[in-house]
């Protein structure tokens, strides 16, 4: 697995240290508010976890899945919900957490539909943003890194369902998906 790496483009420390920083700003903001942050699987669940743990005041977790890449390395457009929010977000401050920010597709259609479920505030936090990547109108209010237009792989991110595990994210060679 670890050969398929072109190189580490975030190591493990560089995402700790940063997962730290966006939960004390995160804590900060929402001291005294009821906070629900929305885990967009399966992709986030590792920043999530991290973050989560490092979240100093009261919040719950819900997680939702939605599609638009399937095996593929480029979105179809279509979003579809594969997995539903558990209970209501109406009236809460919501914090979708993802694992990347692309072509913004997939997290317009979500906040979309979730705006139409009445939560008191609705924010994003990825720990990836490719802004050359963005299609749609959409942007994120924390951010841990902004990246450049590669392939990337590890900490919850894949291709084709493998390297979700790696501790740090990696360029995937070419030569592995094309």
């Amino acid at each position: 697995m670890i050969n398929d790496i072109e190189r580490v483009l975030i190591s493990e420390e560089t995402l700790n240290h940063k997962v730290a920083e966006l939960a004390k700003q995160i804590s900060a903001d929402y001291e005294g508010r009821d906070l629900l942050f929305i885990t967009v699987l399966k992709g986030s669940f590792v920043f999530a976890s991290d973050l989560f743990r490092r979240i100093t005041i009261p919040a719950k977790v819900d997680f939702i899945s939605v599609s638009s890449y399937g095996s593929s390395t480029k979105t179809s457009g279509v979003v579809k919900i594969i997995k539903d929010l558990d209970k209501p977000i109406e009236g809460l401050d919501v914090i979708i957490v993802e694992d990347i920010l692309d072509s913004g597709v997939t997290l317009n259609y979500l906040s979309q539909i979730l705006k139409q479920r009445g939560p008191r505030s609705l924010k994003i936090c990825t720990i990836l943003n490719k802004p050359d990547r963005r299609i749609a109108p959409i942007t994120a209010d924390y951010v841990g890194f902004d990246i450049p237009d590669e392939f990337v792989v590890g900490y919850g991110l894949d291709y084709d369902e493998k390297y979700r595990n790696l501790p740090f994210v990696g360029v995937l060679k070419r030569s592995v998906y094309e």
